[in-house]
């Protein structure tokens, strides 16, 4: 029983250290109810410094200037992985595109662009001779001179001189000054052969007086079909007609000024769908092209290499402010409708929570285009710039993550857009931006400020029409 006796004891010794705590613990609660009088509460006021601080806060908002320790830090919901900080973006396609909003500056000027994807500078007109730089396409150079038909002597941006292939440059020329430029270069050609020999009499029994080398230019006093009258030498001479080619320089000449109608439509406005619906139809009617941005996105780089133009009765069809709510609606309409069109997406609505990845996959699978809206639907011009960098960026990354496309476009939420935006829109590498003025054409120094035709529930079909006809 020895062992059963110690347990006893064993309990019996802890009460008294129980009782003590309890005691203890009812004081305490007790004193804290005791009716001391309380302190009263801190009175909280302004100052001056603290005025003009606030208003320094809302200059910089308004400005667009950053405040240190208040960078933004965007949170997205739904498990997409949205970044707090400004992602690293591919960058490559910037220089091209600028290039694509460029005009044809420098008209009248020996300004030449780079067509090949880099173009090596030498030394001497010589494929051996020593390279001194490397271009890439879009960059522009000076053409001082064309030693013959194969090579062109330029000036660097830097001031340097080189030589480059002829064939890898072409001159920006707009149509109306096409035929002037082409005038520069009249009666000019050149030995489009090995090399050719030049005769005192046309007659292949004359006396040979020289030799030209290939790609050599030649001034042509008169021709025939047989037979060319040219100076050689500071005297006249006759070559055969027929290894002779008419030289002329590359020019490129693009379309400078778009009639595109571009309608938008915003799904946060109750009825939009069923409108988009009738307005579709009518416009199909019409014989009216519904097409991408993306699509006009091609047309634009393949501008670049050659000239081809937009077909006409072409519109862009652009539906904005989908929410996980609307979503399948918006889908189901479009593919019963059999259009293409370009959705622009807000980022932070992806998610699990919100549109998923499934969804905005089968709109891809479906033909459609997937571009940004940016990331929380602020309006950009209430952003300080690195705001601003941070939704442009975000949701270009969180998008080209998901679709593994290209995002190249953004409709800036509410239409918001200033110079300061456009350019912030530019550094993030987007080539194309939907404002808020309303027309069907624009040039290309407008591509990041397109203007579009956000179109109301109550616009009927003869709207539209009228709005696309210009009436």
């Amino acid at each position: 029983m020895a062992p059963f006796r110690r347990r006893r004891s064993s309990i019996s010794s802890a009460r008294p250290l129980v009782a003590f705590l309890l005691i203890a613990s009812f004081g305490i609660l007790f004193a804290g109810c005791s009716s001391s009088p309380q302190e009263p509460e801190e009175e909280f006021t302004f100052t001056e410094e603290d005025v003009a601080h606030f208003r320094e806060l809302a200059q910089h908002a308004e400005e667009g200037v950053s405040t240190p320790g208040a960078e933004p830090r965007l949170v997205m919901d739904g498990g997409t992985g949205a970044l707090e900080e400004v992602p690293t973006l591919d960058l490559s396609m910037a220089r091209e595109y600028q290039a694509i909003r460029s005009g044809a500056e420098g008209e009248g000027a020996n300004l030449y662009r780079i067509t090949n994807e880099f173009l090596n500078v030498r030394s001497a007109p010589s494929v051996t001779a020593d390279q001194v730089e490397r271009l890439d396409r879009g960059d522009m150079v000076t053409v001082l001179d064309f030693v013959d038909a194969a090579w062109a002597r330029v000036t660097l941006p830097g001031g340097r001189e080189g030589y480059v292939a002829q064939r890898y440059i072409a001159k920006l020329a707009s149509e109306a000054r096409l035929a002037q430029e082409k005038e520069q270069f009249k009666d000019t050609y050149f030995v489009d052969f090995g090399f050719l020999n030049v005769r005192k009499a046309p007659d292949t029994l004359s006396e040979k007086i020289g030799e030209l080398p290939g790609q050599a230019f030649v001034k042509v006093l008169s021709k025939d079909n047989v037979w060319a009258r040219i100076t050689f030498d500071g005297k006249e001479g006759y070559v055969a007609s027929e290894y002779l080619a008419p030289f002329l320089p590359n020019f490129l000449v693009r379309q400078e000024i778009f009639t595109l109608p571009i309608l938008q439509y915003r799904m946060s406005q109750e009825g939009m769908l069923t409108a988009m619906i009738n307005h579709i139809g009518r416009l199909k009617e019409e014989g009216y092209r519904l097409v991408t941005l993306r699509d006009f996105r091609d047309l634009l780089v393949e501008q670049e290499e050659r000239d081809v133009r937009l077909e006409p009765k072409t519109i862009v069809l652009a539906v904005s402010d989908i929410t996980p709510d609307t979503f399948k609606d918006v889908s189901d309409a479009l593919r019963a409708s059999n259009v293409r069109a370009t959705i622009f997406l807000q980022t932070n609505l992806l998610g699990i929570n919100g549109i998923t990845e499934k969804q905005v996959l089968t709109l891809l699978a479906n033909g459609h285009d997937i571009q940004s809206a940016a990331h929380t639907g602020d309006d950009l011009r209430s952003l300080t710039n690195a705001q601003v960098e941070l939704e442009l960026k975000q949701s270009r990354k969180l998008l080209e993550d998901m679709t593994q496309k290209e995002i190249f476009a953004v409709a800036y939420p509410l239409g918001g857009v200033n110079s300061r935006v456009e350019e912030k829109a530019k550094e993030a590498g987007y080539l194309l931006g939907l404002g808020a003025a309303q027309d069907r054409t624009f040039q290309r120094s407008e591509l990041l400020n397109l203007p579009t035709f956000a179109l109301s529930a109550s616009s009927t079909a003869d709207d539209v029409v009228g709005l696309v006809k210009g009436e």
